[in-house]
């Protein structure tokens, strides 16, 4: 392991220049999301292609989030990070220059792997730089990249919008990242190759991780679109991928130099860290995702109609996040309590966004978010405080292997379950909507004006949306309440960094050159 290195101005920039790019590379994947239709339309995709533009980002993201930290070890964090800067700037540029399916579909699995090395990078440096007194304010950076940058996306993309110019939802990446590149060029020192471990690389577990998790995000993100279980090729990825998955982490166990090392979750806060951090992910559907779909689907708000929505979560993070490291950071606080506030907090928001109806505006939205922004930060920081604290500088690599890939996959997980959580609500509720009213397949049975029926069946679909929105906030609250037992069970108390132990004086050469004979009576002569 490199010597630690000073903390200064250079070293400051260039962490700077790693938050930039995270946060870059997770809002540009949001914004290309939110105006995918626009996109696929202009290209003369299908949808069926349009879905898998999104799976083959996404699969390349997670599987690479695995790699990253080995990768930046062997090659220096220095080095790992420019390039990974570099070649996300480039292939941001070039994807909308794509003219045909299979180029573009090649350009968007570099642009994942590129995101997904950016991110790590991310909480190695903040372990591995910052000295013990700003560790918290590290961690405060790295958790704004689930608490800020998805947020800024539905603005980004009104803005966009509002240009007539959809090439900026690729093209805004590229200055960041060259920005970026810059300052860690500049900031962060140069760590030697260290080639020689490649000798010990995990072959097969990176086989068998990259092949499982890439598996198993390709058959969530298309089951749906497939109808899970009646399609065969749903079956063989989540099957695939779950068995591949395990046999991965069987492997791992017993590799001298994994690439997870789970014997890391022996240790209480660490194991709670990485349940908790996967269980946030739903939590943080309540507070962007379903006021969004509410908003556009049922009142048809333009993305620049939600502008005042998402800018509510996004900006006061800025603030947020840095004022509870500020609490936390004292040894009075017991980061525990932070969290359990943070998530009372998200259990009001949902209970009040359970009592959802048709006659909501984003005014109505304005409360949750407020509670959702306090809640958010209040259990983020706190968690990876409790998490990190556990680890010594040498196991950082593996931490990050393990939060950041399981954090991806565990949100296309949420983001998955969430869509087919709607769909499913929406039918049902359509149908005992239609069976109360005494209607035929949502069609007014007998002699009813057509302008009548048009009406009766819009509302009817107004209604079931309405409804399947407020079912999703009570389905968040199963998993607050089982984060809230978890607090109460499983983590140990965790106290803020602490400056590293002084070595023990050594004695001088004079007084260890004396004979012992002399040294034991010397007392007695005086």
């Amino acid at each position: 392991m490199a010597a630690a290195q000073p903390f200064n101005l250079r070293i400051a920039l260039g962490l700077v220049g790693i938050l930039l790019a995270s946060l870059m590379s997770g809002v540009g994947e949001r914004v290309t999301q939110t105006v995918l239709t626009d996109v696929i339309g202009h290209f003369g995709f299908s949808h069926d292609e349009g879905s898998w533009l999104t799976t083959l980002y996404s699969a390349a993201e997670v599987s690479m989030m695995l790699l990253a930290g080995w990768l930046a070890v062997t090659f220096s964090l220095r080095r790992f990070a420019i390039g990974a800067c570099l070649t996300l700037a480039l292939f941001s540029l070039l994807v909308p220059l794509a003219d045909n399916f299979p180029l573009m579909a090649g350009l968007r699995i570099v642009q994942g792997l590129a995101s997904g090395s950016i991110l790590p990078l991310l909480m190695m440096s903040a372990l591995r730089f910052l000295p013990w007194h700003s560790k918290l304010y590290g961690l405060s950076a790295y958790a704004m990249t689930a608490t800020f940058g998805p947020y800024l996306s539905a603005p980004l993309a009104a803005l966009y919008g509002d240009l007539g110019d959809w090439n900026l939802v690729f093209w805004e990446t590229t200055p960041m990242c060259l920005i970026a590149a810059a300052l860690v060029s500049w900031g962060l020192p140069q760590d030697p190759l260290k080639l020689e471990r490649l000798k010990q690389f995990d072959w097969l577990g990176a086989l068998l991780g990259v092949t499982g998790l890439c598996a198993l995000v390709a058959g969530m993100t298309q089951g749906e679109r497939l109808d899970w279980g009646n399609s065969p090729l749903i079956i063989a990825l989540l099957g695939t991928g779950g068995l591949t998955f395990i046999a991965f982490l069987i492997h791992e166990w017993f590799h001298p130099v994994p690439l997870y090392k789970l014997q890391l979750l022996a240790r209480r806060n660490f194991a709670f860290g990485i349940l908790t951090l996967c269980t946030f992910m739903f939590l943080t559907l309540a507070a962007g995702t379903i006021p969004a779909a509410y908003l556009s689907e049922v009142q048809g708000y333009r993305p620049m109609q939600l502008f005042p929505v998402m800018l509510t979560m996004a900006l006061p993070q800025l603030v947020l996040a840095p004022l509870v490291a500020t609490l936390i950071n004292r040894r009075s606080i017991d980061s525990r309590y932070v969290m359990a506030t943070g998530l009372v907090l998200i259990l009001i928001s949902c209970l009040l966004g359970s009592q959802l109806t048709s006659d909501w505006n984003r005014d109505n939205f304005l409360l949750i978010e407020v509670l959702n922004t306090l809640g958010q930060p209040m259990v983020v920081v706190p968690l990876l405080m409790n998490a990190t604290g556990a680890l010594s500088p040498l196991e950082g690599p593996f931490a990050t292997a393990m939060v950041n890939s399981l954090r991806a996959l565990f949100t296309v997980v949420a983001s998955t379950a969430y869509g087919s959580f709607i769909v499913q609500r929406d039918a049902l509720h359509s149908t005992r909507l239609s069976e109360a009213l005494g209607l035929q397949g949502n069609q007014p049975a007998g002699l009813i004006p057509l302008e009548a029926a048009r009406d009766i069946a819009t509302r009817l679909s107004e209604q079931a949306a309405v409804m399947s929105f407020a079912d999703a906030y009570l389905a968040i609250i199963p998993f607050v309440v089982a984060l809230l037992v978890l607090i109460m069970v499983l983590p140990e108390r965790a106290y803020p960094p602490q400056p590293a132990p002084a070595p023990p004086p050594e004695s001088s050469p004079a007084k260890s050159a004396q004979p012992p004979a002399a040294q034991t009576q010397a007392p007695a002569a005086s």
